[in-house]
């Protein structure tokens, strides 16, 4: 290329014209991405602004350094540089792009998370549906994020010859290297392998109540080798993903988040259980968390001093159960005190006048 003329018929120097080249495409993609972004908060007046708020969020940063270097790639074609120049400057803008490309693959990915995230709430009072489609697309979106990572990577070291050839020196020990790394990655491969079966199975899922190593908690997050369960005092439990293929746990919200609430009184065996099956009534009734499915009093068991009582009451999810059987054994033990407190367990000693009487001392007057 030859050199241009300025204003004053000097010519340029062709570094001075190479500036010019790389910071006009810098500043056209700049103003490109200006005029795309502020098209975009247009449009999220009239439609779909929820979306449209997602895509600005996640893609804002990524797509304004990747218009510019893709613009100022095309400019080096332009540009009079030395060969080696020329191809080192080439590699770094092709790395760039690749690395940029993936950022943007991967914040298109939140992009759509959050778009489900949105169409299948959590905070519904029945989110079985929902809970079942977040597990998926979380597991989801890790394992592609995770995919998209490493082909990236690849990309980036075959970029360079020297990688190349090892990587062509290495071929004839694929075979038996595979099989080292079988054997060596066999518990990350069956975690992985695991956390597929999870996924599309699913044994749990996000937000289910579950009962492990005693605890009771809440499965907050599910990743490649990993679950999370936060327990009801807001300690985490974290567990190998394996655990939940091979051992036993309770899952309390599996098929639905209703669940039944016991109360176990111990009453003595004067207590009459007709007054007691009325009380309850009563008081779920007017309860907000009893979901006016099941009501029962029994006598499911008697001991050698008192006999067993059991309230059995029903509620939406596993955490209102809990609340309503802590205020029905408050209210009923209420009752029970002011309206039969001979009926409260107690312990019965009996003594036989006559024999206490012969085996006494006899009484001398002083």
């Amino acid at each position: 290329m030859e050199l241009i003329d300025d204003f004053f018929g000097h010519p340029i120097p062709q570094w001075i014209q190479n500036f010019i080249l790389a910071g006009s495409a810098i500043a056209i993609g700049g103003i490109l991405k200006f005029i795309i972004l502020k098209a975009f908060k247009f449009f999220s007046r009239y439609w779909a602004s929820f979306q449209i708020r997602s895509i600005i969020r996640h893609l804002n940063h990524p797509a304004g350094i990747f218009i510019p270097l893709l613009l100022l790639n095309i400019s080096l074609g332009f540009m009079v540089l030395d060969k080696t120049l020329r191809a080192q400057l080439s590699r770094i803008l092709e790395i760039s792009l690749t690395i940029c490309f993936s950022l943007i693959l991967i914040r298109i990915i939140k992009v759509l998370e959050d778009h489900f995230y949105h169409k299948y709430d959590l905070s519904k009072e029945d989110n079985l549906k929902e809970r079942k489609i977040r597990t998926q697309l979380q597991f989801i979106r890790k394992f592609v994020v995770s995919l998209i990572v490493l082909i990236t990577i690849a990309l980036v070291l075959l970029s360079f010859e020297s990688m190349r050839k090892i990587g062509t020196g290495l071929l004839t020990g694929v075979g038996v290297g595979g099989i080292i790394i079988g054997f060596a990655a066999q518990k990350s491969l069956g975690n992985l392998l695991a956390g597929f079966q999870i996924a599309f199975t699913q044994p749990i899922r996000i937000d289910d109540v579950v009962i492990v190593e005693g605890e009771w908690g809440r499965v907050e997050e599910i990743t490649l080798t990993y679950v999370v369960v936060n327990i009801w005092d807001q300690r985490r439990l974290i567990l190998p993903i394996t655990y939940f293929i091979e051992k036993p746990f309770q899952n309390w919200t599996r098929v639905s988040a209703q669940l039944l609430g016991t109360v176990f009184l111990y009453l003595d065996y004067t207590i009459p259980v007709p007054p007691l099956r009325e009380e309850l009534t009563r008081l779920l009734t007017a309860h907000p968390l009893w979901d006016k499915r099941v009501n029962v009093v029994q006598v499911t068991d008697n001991k050698e001093r008192t006999i067993e009582i059991r309230f059995l009451m029903s509620a939406r999810n596993s955490s209102q159960a809990f609340d309503l059987r802590c205020d029905v054994r408050e209210q009923m033990i209420g009752f029970i005190r002011t309206n039969y407190p001979e009926s409260l367990p107690k312990t019965r000693l009996e003594f036989n006048g006559e024999s206490n009487k012969q085996d006494s001392p006899p009484f001398i007057p002083e």
